[in-house]
């Protein structure tokens, strides 16, 4: 009876961790791919572990792990490597991303990812939504790293912050090629054609951007680091199941 009992105890565990229908761990499809999942954790505009983040895991559709995949393989050939930063994101991490923005008491993220952004105006700019095509399942935030590369600087929470928008040497050590800009960088610099960026960022934003449409995805022109499937298959879906 006992036996019985352990049984089920671990059946009951597979099915409540297990993904719905359709998706898919990155680390499944593509393990090559490097993570580094920012809203676990404190390194993030929020400055806390982000509700619905669980484990540091990259989720996403088949349909865009699998093209991901395909992009991932381009890039190796080259002596590349994307990064995830975001895959799919629960709905409980967007309300608590709408809670952060409404609180306008709360700047202590301030000093890297909104320097010169008021915050009551992260909504009205499109930097902050109430919904996110993260999900969906088929957005994913990323970046470009050489293969083999160093890895990124330590992040001490709330110490010596700096701007996202300064130049490299100046901003916090990422291992991503230089894209002008840091992820979530609340900045107009961000967008992917800003004319402001130099001829060599605008360079690395196109490895990017090219490889990524290559396989189907489209570029949120106010992001560089944001695409998302053109045929994903939860249009209509936004999904509010953890990552564990």
């Amino acid at each position: 009876m006992r036996l019985i009992l352990s049984a089920l105890l671990i059946l009951s565990a597979s099915v409540c961790f297990a993904l719905p229908d359709g998706f898919v761990y990155l680390r499944d499809i593509a393990p090559d791919v490097a993570h580094d999942i920012r809203y676990f954790g404190y390194h993030n505009f929020v400055g806390a572990n982000v509700d619905g983040y669980e484990e540091p895991e990259c989720v996403l559709t088949v349909q865009a792990a699998q093209a991901l995949k395909k992009v991932q393989a381009e890039l190796v050939a080259k002596g590349l490597s994307l990064k995830v930063y975001d895959c799919y994101r629960p709905q409980s991490a967007v309300d608590h991303f709408a809670r952060w923005a409404e609180d306008l008491q709360d700047t202590k993220t301030k000093a890297e990812f909104y320097p010169d952004e008021p915050k009551e105006t992260l909504f009205v700019r499109g930097f902050i939504a109430h919904k996110s095509g993260h999900s969906r399942g088929s957005t994913v935030d990323l970046t470009v790293i050489p293969l083999n590369s160093k890895p990124k600087e330590n992040f001490i929470p709330f110490r010596n912050l700096r701007r996202c928008d300064a130049p490299a040497e100046k901003r916090f050590g990422d291992n991503s090629l230089d894209m002008g800009t840091g992820f979530d960088c609340f900045s107009p610099l961000s967008a992917t054609d800003n004319p402001e960026i130099t001829k060599q960022q605008r360079k690395n934003r196109y490895i990017l951007k090219n490889a990524m449409e290559k396989q189907g995805f489209y570029n949120y022109s106010k992001e560089w680091w944001h695409y998302t499937l053109k045929n994903e298959p939860f249009k209509d879906n936004y999904f509010n199941f953890p990552l564990k």
